[in-house]
């Protein structure tokens, strides 16, 4: 899974107290005025019928408004960062280095997090681990504590950070960290790559001067939170930039664009899902 804006125009819940209560207090002053016009005898009865209406005008102007723990509630897609959060103990940036270490002279191109029990890697992307000193806790070594940690060794059920290596003359390597225990559990040439690809690939890392930890850093100053995906690619405008994917605390992610010469942030995307 990889990690991946409405407006409601309607009235505020407060905007409606609001006008709830003026139209109480406007019709208890007029009630109130009518009863005394009717003469002396009705004087008692005006001033029990406005004491009550004091009783309840109050208890209107205070009535909930919902309550608060509605708006912290965790989307769907928020709740299976959160959890894949919890499992992760390899940082992207030492996954970076892991990768980079099993091609000599390869550079990384691609770096994305696969959750758990996935079965298809093109859809299992996306979590959280955040990258080198920026790391939101500084008492983990990259993920927040929490429970149902796999084992330290790792298994086949663990997360799993795949990475693309890049020799100089584009050959294109893929590799498996298990993102628990930071072992290599598969390391393959890309088997697939034409001639075209090879020639692209090659050009692309000879022109990004920018590292992918370097790109990381930029986001994160930004945004706060665990990098869970790192790219080289052209925008739409043909610009080379890392496309780094953050998610923050509150489990939002935000793709970042990341001009991979200049080192700016050319654009930012927040998906509140």
């Amino acid at each position: 899974m990889r990690f991946e804006p409405r407006r409601n125009k309607t009235v505020s819940p407060r905007t409606r107290r609001l006008r709830v209560t003026g139209g109480a207090l406007c019709a208890a002053a007029l009630a109130a005025t009518l009863v005394t016009g009717c003469g002396q005898d009705s004087g008692d009865k005006t001033a029990a019928e406005t004491s009550e209406a004091a009783k309840v005008l109050p208890n209107q102007t205070t009535s909930p408004s919902g309550s608060p723990s509605e708006t912290a509630q965790l989307t769907a897609e928020q709740t299976e960062r959160k959890e894949l959060l919890s499992t992760v103990k390899v940082t992207a940036d030492k996954a970076v280095t892991t990768a980079v270490g099993e091609v000599s002279g390869g550079k990384l191109t691609d770096l994305d997090l696969e959750g758990l029990d996935d079965e298809d890697d093109d859809d299992a992307t996306g979590s959280p681990s955040p990258t080198g000193s920026a790391s939101p806790s500084p008492k983990a070594s990259g993920s927040p504590s929490g429970t149902g940690s796999p084992s330290p060794s790792g298994s086949s059920a663990s997360p799993k950070w795949v990475a693309e290596v890049v020799e100089k003359d584009g050959t294109a390597h893929n590799v498996t960290i298990d993102a628990v225990s930071g072992k290599v559990l598969d390391f393959s040439p890309d088997a697939d790559q034409s001639a075209a690809d090879k020639q692209e690939l090659a050009a692309q890392i000879a022109k990004a001067t920018q590292t992918p930890q370097q790109a990381a850093k930029v986001a994160m100053s930004r945004q706060k939170g665990w990098v869970t995906s790192m790219a080289l690619d052209e925008n739409d405008s043909q610009v080379l930039v890392w496309k780094v994917d953050v998610v923050s605390k509150g489990y939002n992610k935000t793709t970042f664009d990341v001009d991979a010469v200049k080192g700016t942030i050319t654009d930012e995307q927040i998906d509140e899902d």
